[in-house]
């Protein structure tokens, strides 16, 4: 594979990460329903169809005449081979795709079709298209010069990988190689120890590296439908390190991996856990109290516990970092296209007869939401150019996926059904009426501008509704960047602002714009509100909570 192919991967692994809020699927007969309304569309529509037809005959004259100005999109990768641009005949079947699949989609938008039925026409059209792209033909030329350089070889490569796919894989191309990585051999190597167990998590203590640490202790909460070791990916890209370095003393919930046997697992269930595991990490460090972090579903069940805390006159949590989540479910992207009432109660129908929701399920229908990144890139990589699945660290975790246990599920997609966060006492935890408003500590909120999973104005939003100062800061990247953010890439860029106004587009013209990353940034905030430092104990654990396996544990090895 060439460095530039190897690039584009790396990039797009970054860029389309599963890591959503995992509330909805999309069913087959949804589809199916939407492509048949495409078709009756053309039928109660024959005028408007027929101008649409002779549209496309004279651009297509003009591309047989080599008079045709249509380009690909600057941003679309798939077209970037000199051939399609230099060789006529490419030139012009590149072309001839780009007329078709933009006369379909004029033909939806200038239909007299609802918006959501327009919006869904779109997301059919756009399923058939990029299927249909030249690029995934052995017609490519980037594949026909590879079968000629390696003298049929890559062919009967791809051919295998194939197979491999159809019987291991669900017929999905594999998006890494998944016999590269080792949990705890070179991922999630930071030193440190179990010293905390029960039935929904494993507590993991990091072994400070320097002699003195912050009094307050820091606790991240990863989301339920990932594993924990996005925090401690590698050396250079673990966020457990770089709180080590900074003098934070780090804890990190590694959750168990549900089967059927706990389909009765909710958001209290997790809550708990959590409420035990935070006064494990109090009497471990002799804290009054202690910072928390929380990422996407994490994320909402950290506010959650804050919720709950306020409302029985808690006061364990100082302040608390939010990552690109959502607290407010009015969502206008693809994630809630075909959120229907029905859809919404198929999908807990579903995941309640199963007991849980399989990640890699989920895995598969994120997947064709983005086939051109997450399909049929591979697809060309791994059949047409007979090239190893790559071996990038992102995609490993990304492709290890966990389970939701059907209560916890079937709370989500309420949430995504009611909104309840955004009312007063709309949601019960624990026994407890939820007033995010009441929930005044200091906060900080990371958002990434291409964020597609969660976008950055839902995550403003949900950032309004809390009743604490607020830092916002929104990154140059997309979703699994604003976790992974090391300080030192030079394309990083980020901007902040404690002003808070209600329109999301007038905090971001008038913040405050940042080079590098934004960890460092976070680190001088976190560092003013976890106290004064005290030298450092390289025991893990006490008495009382021993420590036990060392990290990573034993519950991200469950599969």
């Amino acid at each position: 594979m060439s460095n530039k192919n190897n690039e584009d991967l790396q990039r797009q692994a970054s860029d389309n990460t599963l890591n959503l809020n995992p509330v909805i699927g999309i069913r087959g007969k949804d589809l199916l329903s939407s492509a048949r309304m495409v078709l009756l569309q053309a039928i109660k529509q024959p005028f408007h169809s027929a101008k649409h037809v002779a549209h496309f005959g004279l651009e297509l004259k003009n591309v047989l005449l080599g008079q045709s100005g249509l380009q690909p999109e600057s941003d679309d990768r798939r077209f970037h081979d000199p051939a399609w641009s230099q060789n006529p005949l490419y030139k012009r079947y590149m072309q001839t795709y780009l007329a078709w699949r933009k006369e379909l989609h004029s033909w939806i938008e200038q239909s007299n079709l609802s918006e959501q039925d327009s919006s869904r026409g779109h997301f059919v059209i756009n399923l058939m298209t990029e299927a249909m792209a030249p690029t995934n033909s052995m017609a490519n030329p980037a594949a026909v010069k590879r079968f000629f350089e390696t003298g049929g070889k890559s062919l009967l490569d791809g051919l295998s990988h194939l197979a491999k796919d159809l019987v291991n894989n669900g017929g999905m191309p594999s998006q890494v190689n998944m016999d590269a990585f080792e949990v705890g051999k070179n991922l999630a190597t930071t030193e440190g120890a179990v010293v905390y167990r029960n039935d929904v998590l494993e507590l993991i203590q990091y072994k400070p590296i320097t002699e003195s640490v912050h009094e307050r202790p820091l606790l991240v909460v990863p989301p339920q439908i990932n594993k924990f070791y996005v925090f401690d990916l590698s050396p250079e890209k673990s966020l457990a390190r770089f709180c080590l370095r900074n003098g934070l003393q780090t804890f990190i919930v590694s959750w168990r991996n549900p089967t059927k046997a706990q389909r009765e697992w909710g958001l209290s269930t997790y809550i708990e856990a959590l409420k035990e595991t935070i006064d494990v990490i109090l009497k471990i460090t002799g804290a009054k109290d202690l910072n928390i972090l929380g990422a996407c579903s994490g994320g909402i069940t950290t506010v959650a516990l804050l919720g709950h805390y306020q409302a029985t006159g808690q006061n364990k949590v100082n302040a608390f970092t939010q990552m690109v989540s959502v607290l407010d479910f009015n969502l206008n992207t693809q994630v809630a296209l075909f959120a229907d009432e029905q859809t919404l109660e198929a999908a807990k129908r579903r995941s309640y007869q199963a007991g849980v929701l399989e990640g890699k399920d989920m895995a598969k229908v994120f997947a064709w939401m983005r086939p051109n990144d997450l399909i049929w890139n591979y697809w060309v990589n791994n059949y047409l150019l007979g090239n190893e699945p790559p071996a990038f660290d992102i995609l490993y975790w990304n492709n290890d996926t966990t389970r939701l246990p059907a209560a916890l599920h079937g709370e989500l997609v309420e949430m995504f059904k009611t909104n309840p966060l955004t009312r007063p006492h709309a949601l019960e935890v624990s026994g407890t009426p939820i007033d995010l408003k009441q929930v005044t500590c200091d906060f900080y909120c990371v958002a990434g501008t291409t964020d597609h999973i969660t976008p950055w104005e839902a995550c403003y939003r949900s950032a309004r509704l809390l009743g604490g100062k607020c830092e916002f800061v929104l990154s140059n990247s997309g979703h699994i960047q604003s976790i992974l953010n090391p300080p030192g890439n030079p394309k990083a860029r980020f901007s902040t602002s404690s002003d808070m106004p209600e329109d999301p587009k007038l905090w971001q013209e008038n913040a405050t714009k940042h080079a590098d990353s934004w960890w460092l940034h976070w680190q001088q905030w976190i560092a003013d509100r976890s106290g004064k430092t005290k030298k450092a104990n390289f025991n893990l654990g006490n008495k009382a909570f021993p420590a036990g396996e060392a990290a990573p544990g034993t519950y991200v090895h469950e599969r």
